[in-house]
């Protein structure tokens, strides 16, 4: 029966699904998918410093994940606020930020807790900045923003909503269900936006708990798979195939549709990695021929590929160098081409351009 969007969906079914889900389509988009996410793994563990992948790629998927609901800012925004001590930047680069905050709280809570409803509500808490918790409040709805027509209306109700996320909760931690893990990261995005338990905040929180889940189920050790990016490029069919599940239980397209976000991201991801790597080792070169002997450590180049921005704090904070001297090292990589400064507000910054070119380009070919 076709779910109407006049009213709240107070009857959104339990998990797991009353339907077929591993479709012999599907299990054969999960199988690539499995193998291509396996090579990443692998690919990631070769990166001398995993630091490298952290701020570069995290920091990609917190800008398109709030892309997605329209919080925007640019690459330079929001590499130059990652590094900087100035923190008067405008509201939507802070908001980014969090979101990166978010994940990496996110991240680290795994040793200590499962996913839960209580770390739902923390990370949302860390991307809004507010003591947000469960919708309360009757007449939350999803409309078209050009006709106002109402597309999905939630579940109302507190005690409802914690209802529906406890059997969400216990849905992702049954080991007795044997489905693929890629097929049920699937079935639990479904559900945790069909929810929607939140006032704001809701499409980051799940795309969230999307990587959480993978790396709890060790298909990853880091959380470096950009699904955003491949969202945003097919943003009406992610909508519109969530719309399907709810009002006509249209698993398969939905199932196949992230499946081959997490193929398709994977493989842009190792070819990230492959880039970054060929990038670095070209630089090491270069500052292996041009600069002094006392200047050039493979310790120092690597620290240029932390972030796009470097400054005088971080080599000291890494034991490279102490503070002039440090100021010295950074001057003489803009000599040889590798660093260009930029004065932020106080702060002497200092950007690798090449590898800011290839995070906000993708690769270098």
């Amino acid at each position: 029966m076709a779910q109407s969007s006049n009213k709240p969906y107070n009857d959104l079914p339990h998990l797991p699904p009353d339907a077929k889900i591993e479709t012999s389509e599907v299990l054969k988009a999960a199988i690539s998918a499995n193998r291509v996410l396996a090579e990443l793994k692998g690919k990631a563990e070769t990166i001398p410093n995993q630091s490298i992948l952290i701020n570069s790629i995290i920091l990609q998927e917190a800008k398109a994940s709030s892309e997605i609901e329209n919080v925007i800012t640019t690459n330079d925004r929001l590499y130059e606020a990652f590094a900087a001590e100035d923190r008067n930047y405008d509201p939507q680069t802070k908001e980014v930020l969090r979101y990166r905050e978010a994940l990496w709280e996110g991240f680290n809570a795994l040793n200590d807790r499962p996913l839960s409803t209580n770390l739902f509500i923390k990370l949302v808490q860390t991307i809004k900045q507010n003591e947000a918790g469960i919708r309360n409040t009757p007449g939350t709805v999803i409309a078209n923003p050009n006709t106002n027509n109402i597309i999905y209306w939630p579940p109302e109700g507190e005690e409802r909503i914690r209802k529906l996320l406890s059997n969400l909760e216990n849905y992702i931690h049954d080991e007795d269900n044997e489905l693929d893990p890629l097929v049920k990261m699937g079935v639990i995005h479904y559900q945790f936006e069909a929810i929607h338990p939140f006032d704001d905040g809701n499409g980051r929180a799940g795309r969230i708990l999307n990587i959480l889940f993978l790396v709890m189920k060790g298909l990853l050790n880091l959380p470096i798979l950009y699904l955003s990016e491949y969202i945003i490029h097919r943003k009406s069919d992610y909508y519109r195939l969530l719309r399907e599940v709810t009002e006509k239980n249209a698993w398969e397209p939905w199932l196949l549709f992230m499946l081959d976000a997490v193929q398709v991201t994977a493989g842009e991801a190792m070819q990230r990695i492959n880039d970054i790597r060929e990038l670095m080792d070209k630089t090491l070169e270069k500052a292996r021929e041009e600069l002094p002997n006392r200047v050039y450590s493979k310790e120092l180049i690597e620290l240029l590929f932390e972030q796009p921005y470097c400054k005088i704090k971080f080599l000291v904070e890494h034991g490279i160098a102490k503070r002039q001297t440090a100021g010295d090292y950074l001057s003489e990589l803009e000599k040889a081409g590798i660093l260009k400064s930029k004065k932020v507000g106080r702060e002497q910054l200092y950007l690798n351009t090449e590898l800011y070119g290839l995070l906000s380009g993708g690769s270098k070919a």
